[in-house]
């Protein structure tokens, strides 16, 4: 995306700095935006770049500097100061009410419940409007329980910009996004830049950021350390600047499976609303291999997810353990079997927001020796582990006795992986592991999971990046619908060949028509 040079600055940041107790989250930063421009800010897990984008909306206050927006200084700490400046943010994880409509979630905290209803009408068309200048196709009417995620995000920039915002911040607008759902985010924020809109883009994904970016600003533990125009960089060097060193791709070398270590025969589940449930699984679990899961989300991967993880048990067919195990399937009877769970989900089902990374690097351990002696807990051994997590996997915190509510998600990310696979796993469950992760800690990431595979863990992979899914994978299987395809064996099928599984084709067509 071309740069316009000379257009109107819209809005300046000058050295902002803030910390956290001891933990300097922003450093000193300056740098400013342009009129119908698109920037994208990296860095590393931790290294600022919410924070930042905290201060800019007035969800915290910055300790030193002043933000200027249309060369008007901002109001520190309010909100609806950023709101009424015309600065629009759309957070990672999203803040609709399933149980209201897409009209009603827009209208929220623009004024009273009276006036809104008075109003209405102007307040539908306006929004029917801005959907068809944008390319956000969303109904006004509909439940936002009902909508996709990709359709959520719509209604999110959509209430941006009834709110009349010229500047969008989105943090990591692609987290949670299908690549057909983010080709459609890109072509919405092209038109919306067209209209003079300016972005500035949070994420993780180069590719994504050389795609739809002029300009790239790089922070690193709180600093500011580089900007670069996007035309003159490429992925590589964005990697480099990001974590200040050579980034080296993980390697799968092949080797032998071991022994199945947990097989499903027929299973299937009830649906949950309109998601799919299991229908007719057959899938084997064996030391030493990873199976990759590949699928377009929302076609049974939370459902393969859950039962494996003990939150879901087979309404038909037959699930072995190996050894096998009495007694009902439950989360507490898998960990018992040396099952370890990365959840797709980090803040739902993956931590306890006010506990502290101690209390949740215990949380599916605190029963076991040596953290509970007696039906006491030994609170040192337990903040001994959680220690011993923030070192190895490199989690940017102010301690183990702080929130984990207070770190960024992929900080969040780091414990919980560490959690699972410090316990040193028979059976690993990496759901979306490294979802909203830098790339150094992608990287990272992915050399622990080998590293457990070829300990002789079976690992099973659940991810929506086909990359990853093919990079990592001695075996594959797509899931659609609910039904799952023959295994593919590593490097036996490409992209296109898997994409064409993806869309269900596979699955009409039976095993050759990929």
């Amino acid at each position: 995306m071309v740069g316009r040079e000379g257009a109107e600055v819209v809005l300046r940041l000058d050295g902002i700095t803030k910390r956290f107790g001891p933990l300097v989250a922003n450093n000193a930063i300056s740098f400013d935006l342009k009129k119908g421009e698109v920037i994208a800010l990296l860095g590393e897990n931790g290294a600022g770049k919410t924070t930042l984008m905290n201060i800019l909306f007035g969800h915290y206050t910055a300790d030193e500097g002043a933000v200027e927006v249309f060369g008007q200084p901002l109001p520190p700490g309010h909100p609806r100061a950023a709101l009424a400046a015309g600065v629009g943010m759309v957070h990672q994880h999203f803040t609709l009410a399933d149980n209201m409509t897409v009209l009603e979630n827009i209208l929220l905290g623009t004024g009273s419940l009276l006036s809104n209803r008075l109003n209405a009408r102007a307040a539908k068309a306006k929004v029917q409007k801005l959907s068809a200048d944008f390319g956000l196709s969303v109904h006004p009417d509909a439940k936002v329980g009902t909508l996709s995620v990709g359709e959520r995000q719509r209604v999110e920039i959509l209430k941006a910009l009834y709110r009349d915002a010229r500047i969008l911040i989105l943090d990591e607008p692609t987290a949670v996004l299908t690549p057909q759902e983010t080709t459609a985010l890109f072509d919405t924020l092209r038109k919306a830049v067209a209209l003079g809109l300016s972005i500035i883009f949070i994420s993780h994904k180069l590719n994504e950021v050389m795609a739809i970016s002029s300009r790239v600003l790089v922070l690193r533990h709180g600093k500011l350390v580089g900007e670069v125009a996007t035309s003159d960089t490429d992925r590589h060097k964005l990697a480099e600047m990001m974590v200040g060193a050579e980034i080296t791709a993980p390697k799968l070398a092949e080797r032998a499976p071991g022994a199945a270590l947990m097989t499903l025969s027929g299973i299937r589940t009830a649906p949950r609303g309109n998601a799919p449930g299991l229908a007719g699984v057959d899938l084997t679990l064996r030391a030493g291999q990873i199976i990759g899961l590949a699928g377009v989300s929302g076609n049974g991967q939370s459902a393969l997810a859950d039962l494996i993880g003990g939150l879901e048990v087979p309404t038909s067919g037959q699930m072995e353990l190996h050894p096998a195990r009495s007694g009902d399937w439950s989360p507490r009877a898998a960990l018992a079997a040396g099952i370890a769970r990365i959840p797709e989900d980090r803040h739902k089902t993956g931590t306890v927001a006010d506990f502290s990374l101690t209390e949740n690097a215990v949380l599916e351990s605190y029963e076991n020796a040596p953290y509970s002696r007696k039906g006491w807990m030994d609170w040192s051994a337990a903040e001994g582990f959680a220690r011993k997590i923030i070192e190895t996997y490199d989690v940017r915190c102010p301690g183990p006795g702080a929130a984990i509510r207070l770190l960024s998600g992929g900080n969040m990310q780091k414990l919980i992986l560490g959690r699972a696979l410090e316990a040193g796993p028979k059976i690993i469950l990496a759901n979306q592991p490294v979802r909203g992760l830098d790339i150094g800690a992608v990287t990272f990431v992915h050399n622990r999971l080998i590293a457990a595979r070829d300990a002789g863990a079976a690992v099973l992979l659940i991810s929506e990046d086909l990359d990853e899914v093919m990079a990592l994978s001695d075996v594959i299987h797509v899931i659609y619908e609910g039904h799952l395809s023959p295994a593919f064996p590593r490097g036996s099928k490409t992209p296109a060949e898997l994409g064409v599984w993806m869309a269900g084709q596979g699955f009409e067509g039976g095993a050759d028509a990929a």
